[in-house]
C-alpha cells in the first residue's frame, strides 16, 4: 500500500498574495464610491437651490418683492408674519416645506445678497461658514464653479 504524503493546498504566500490583490481592488472601488458620493451630494445641492430659486422667482412676481433675510426661506413654505408682509401670497404656499441640504443643514438665505441679488446657499458638509471642498459655502453664485473643482480633483 503506497501512502501520499503530499497535501494539496495554497501556500502562504500564495493566501498573502491574493489578499494583497483583493486589498488593492478593494481600496480602488471605495476610493470610486466617495468620488461619487460627493459628486451626487453637489448635484442635488444645484437642484435644490433651482428649487428654492425658482420658489422665489415666482414670490417676487407675486408680491413685488423677495422676502427678506429675517424672513428667509420660510417664507416660501408660510406667510410671513414680520414686515414687509406679502400682498398676494398663495394659500398654499410656494414650496411644501424646506428641504435640509445634502449634509442635513438648513439652507441660508440672504436678501440682498453679497455675491448675488439674492444669496441662497449651504454651509457644506461641517455646517460652519467658510471651509474648502465639501466644507465650502456653495450657493446659487458658485455651485457651477464647485461641480467643476470637484470633478478635476477626482
Amino acid at each position: 500500500m503506497e501512502h501520499n504524503s503530499k497535501v494539496n493546498g495554497f501556500s502562504l504566500l500564495e493566501i498573502l498574495i491574493a489578499m494583497a490583490i483583493m486589498t488593492i481592488i478593494g481600496g480602488i472601488m471605495v476610493g470610486q464610491y466617495w468620488n461619487s458620493i460627493g459628486t451626487a451630494n453637489f448635484q442635488k445641492l444645484k437642484g435644490d437651490l433651482s428649487v428654492l430659486e425658482s420658489a422665489l422667482i415666482q414670490y417676487h412676481a407675486d408680491n413685488f418683492m423677495f422676502p427678506t433675510t429675517e424672513q428667509g426661506l420660510q417664507a416660501l413654505v408660510s406667510r410671513p408674519d414680520i414686515h414687509p408682509h406679502p400682498r398676494h401670497y398663495p394659500t398654499m404656499g410656494y414650496l411644501p416645506k424646506l428641504g435640509l441640504d445634502p449634509w442635513g443643514n438648513p439652507y441660508q438665505y440672504n436678501f440682498p445678497g453679497e455675491f448675488a441679488h439674492y444669496d441662497i446657499y449651504s454651509l457644506g458638509r461641517d455646517g460652519e461658514p467658510g471651509g474648502e471642498g465639501e466644507d465650502a459655502d456653495i450657493g446659487n453664485w458658485n455651485i457651477d464653479e464647485a461641480i467643476r473643482n470637484l470633478k478635476n480633483s477626482q
